[in-house]
């Protein structure tokens, strides 16, 4: 009976804590985090996918720089633009997801301007014509004519604390609504320190202007975006909102309070543009209503329109926003959708929320429906599932998470966006934690934890782990860790230069040593292949210095080598030489395998990876690879980057590099190297293939037989007889595992 108290006492107090976090009373990080993946999730489930045609994204892309050069192009071409669109195709109104922020001078009209001024034969004849040669050649007041009279919108941005402190540039248009507007109130506002706007003539001539800042969750997801935003007590409106506001004749945008706040709420609950309603949350940001992945909406070049190539009911009577998917200029955002997702469609996707009042909403009463749903579940499984088998308990925990579920599906369908990830956390927690206490006992879980990872981990880590033997599982889990590879090199040869009794004993000789150095720096052996060594750090233990102590116990296995082989030649055994890699990143660890045989392994991409960089210690000629993950946690290590590559199996670059010793204990020469080396890379790296070959051709002749400089030498003779592309970014791409 105590122990059931005592597991009723401790469900309450889960149920205590979650309900003060859905308070807003604890913050726990993780919880905000899986409430905003599970946010993501229902979206992507119920996002329509469908394209929206009423809106059309004229793209600056590849295509356009290729024919029209690069940006930023001259404003003529810009009133062009402008005039095809309006004249030509009949658009409904333009919005600018950019911004012109300086003169263009490319007309050479700031020439003709001081030649005029300084004519030194006193012929007024060029500045008589200078007024008909302004009308030209002054591609901003052209492309300002252009708009005037139009429904033409600009972009502009502000600025925070993080980015170019209180700097600006341009002007910007007129506020919505001035400091007076919300007086009294202390309404949490994004507000601003900075901008950077249109030049003067140009927002002076647009029949309005917004910013199109998105706000980014601690993720770095988009989500939201700020419907206003503060600066210097006015308060600007987004560009969409600018948008839909221009698209009706620029109608007032009021807002509105919730109407049990008597007057002095501090939130908003809804601004109203003419007879459009948009729900924001405290800060006056509202949820962007993703239509689905990049391409929701029609893209056309910005050439093809130039060009009048575009189809002509295609862009009529469309609302028009001129953005850039060209790679350089846009600004990628990571989204719920897509982790690679077109500032401009951001935009897009909420004017289409606007004209279809599809908004989903977090009103404030939405906190108070978690706190009660979380009460409800977490005193009835509190009390029951002590009492309860196996059996019951699941079938009572799944028939709460299905109503909880259920709920917020109906309320989702509706545009009501409920918290979920606490309700879920919260029978998940009481459940496990229940089953937890009702099939283990603290003495058989520590037989446990000896039988499980004995054969793994030291002794004195198996013994440290016993304290706690809840703590530890074999289940399979995700988790930061450092994974190591190494291996004989040309062992096959080796192996055929002993008799099987010879090898046996050699092979016995190495791995002894350097498992042990292994175990020295809290490493878990993961198994042997072979003449192979896989390992890693991180679990079982928590290892907050996993890549360091890594990178450290590759540095032993080095030194021990050393000895080895003076050892094996005494022995007249073949001297081995080894190359390890290690990697650091999420893994899945845990016990897994078949019916047969199971074992506790990690697997994963970032595992791929360190066995990946093993196979490449033999192409540069080093005895250690490390990845750049490793290197950015590994403090206490000297190292110097070998180069950037692509392995088999993955399109992102990965910086590779060699650990050199301990800071304070690598030799002056050696770091004098490390520089020149350096100074090399960056030279390849910028093309200058005649000093970057010179500097790698000294190193390689004050280190005679060394593959890694040689590698170099042979890549720039390549490139100066065959040019990479003019996108090379300096990786090297490895199309075979073995590099």
């Amino acid at each position: 009976m105590k122990r059931h108290l005592l597991l009723i006492g401790v469900g309450l107090l889960l149920t205590a804590v979650m309900c003060l976090t859905a308070g807003g009373f604890i913050h726990l990080g993780f919880i905000s985090r899986l409430e905003a993946q599970l946010y993501d999730l229902r979206l992507n489930i119920t996002a329509p996918r469908t394209i929206d045609p009423r809106i059309v994204i004229v793209d600056i892309d590849e295509k356009s720089l290729a024919e029209e050069g690069r940006w930023p192009w001259s404003r003529d071409r810009l009133a062009l633009l402008l005039d095809q669109l309006f004249d030509k195709y009949g658009i409904a109104v333009v919005g600018f997801d950019v911004v012109f922020a300086e003169e263009d001078t490319s007309s050479g009209m700031k020439v003709l301007e001081r030649l005029s001024r300084t004519d030194l034969k006193g012929d007024a004849s060029l500045r008589r014509m200078m007024p008909e040669l302004k009308k030209t050649l002054d591609y901003d007041l052209r492309f300002g004519s252009r708009m005037k009279d139009r429904p033409v919108v600009m972009g502009y941005y502000f600025t925070g604390k993080d980015r170019e402190g209180g700097r600006t540039s341009g002007v910007l248009p007129s506020p919505v609504f001035t400091a007076d507007t919300f007086k009294g109130r202390s309404i949490p506002f994004v507000n601003m320190i900075g901008f950077g706007a249109n030049l003067a003539q140009l927002q002076q001539n647009a029949a309005s202007a917004g910013h199109f800042n998105p706000y980014i969750d601690p993720d770095g997801v988009c989500r939201r975006v700020p419907i206003l935003i503060g600066y210097r007590g006015n308060y600007y409106e987004s560009l969409s909102v600018a948008v839909v506001r221009t698209l009706f004749g620029n109608p007032p945008l009021t807002v509105s309070f919730p109407e049990e706040s008597g007057g002095g709420y501090d939130v908003i609950e809804k601004l109203h543009l003419a007879d459009l309603e948009i729900p924001v949350d405290e800060q006056v940001c509202t949820l962007v209503p993703y239509r689905g992945g990049q391409g929701s909406f029609p893209y056309v070049s910005a050439v093809d329109v130039l060009r009048g190539r575009v189809p002509a009911e295609q862009l009529e009577g469309a609302i028009v926003l001129v953005g850039t998917t060209a790679p350089g200029l846009m600004e990628h955002r990571s989204t719920p959708v897509s982790s690679v997702y077109a500032g401009v469609e951001v935009h897009a996707n909420l004017i289409a929320g606007m004209l279809d009042q599809n908004f989903r909403h977090r009103p404030g009463y939405t906190r108070g429906a978690e706190i009660g749903t979380l009460a409800a579940a977490g005193v009835i499984l509190s009390v029951a599932l002590p009492f309860l088998g196996p059996l019951v308990s699941t079938l009572l925990s799944l028939g709460i998470l299905g109503g909880i579920v259920s709920l917020n599906t109906a309320a989702w369908q509706n545009n009501l966006v409920l918290p979920l990830a606490t309700s879920l956390l919260l029978v998940a927690l009481l459940y496990t934690f229940n089953m937890t206490c009702g099939f283990f006992a603290e003495s058989r879980a520590r037989r446990r934890i000896t039988g499980l990872f004995g054969q793994y981990i030291p002794p004195e880590l198996v013994a440290e782990m016993s304290h706690k033997p809840d703590d530890y599982t074999m289940e399979g889990q995700s988790r930061e860790m450092t994974v190591f590879f190494s291996d004989i090199r040309s062992f096959t040869t080796i192996s055929e230069q002993l008799d099987p009794i010879q090898l046996s004993l050699m092979m016995n000789e190495y791995l002894t040593p350097m498992t042990r150095i292994i175990h020295r720096h809290r490493g878990t052996v993961d198994k042997y292949i072979g003449d192979a060594i896989m390992a890693f750090w991180g679990a079982p233990l928590e290892d907050p210095d996993h890549a360091e102590h890594g990178v450290r116990a590759a540095l032993g296995m080095r030194e021990e080598l050393v000895r080895l082989r003076a050892r094996f030649k005494e022995k007249g055994w073949p001297e081995i030489y080894v190359g390890m890699g290690l990697n650091t990143g999420n893994m899945s660890v845990g016990n897994m395998g078949s019916e047969f045989r199971r074992a506790y392994t990690v697997l994963g991409d970032a595992v791929n990876l360190g066995s990946r960089l093993e196979s490449l210690t033999k192409a540069y000629g080093v005895d250690i690879i490390i990845s750049e993950s490793v290197r950015e946690r590994a403090n206490d290590i000297v190292c110097r980057e070998l180069d950037a590559v692509r392995v088999k199996g993955k399109e992102q670059p990965v910086a590779i590099f060699e650990p050199l010793g301990f800071k304070g204990e690598v030799s002056e020469a050696v770091l004098a190297e490390a520089a020149r080396f350096e100074e090399a890379l960056s030279l390849y790296r910028s093309r200058d293939w005649q000093a970057a070959g010179a500097l790698f051709r000294e190193l390689a002749t004050q280190a005679p037989g060394s593959v890694l400089y040689a590698m170099y030498c042979e890549r720039i003779a390549h490139f100066e007889e065959t040019p990479p592309a003019p996108d090379w970014d300096g990786v090297f791409r490895f199309e075979t595992k073995s590099g």
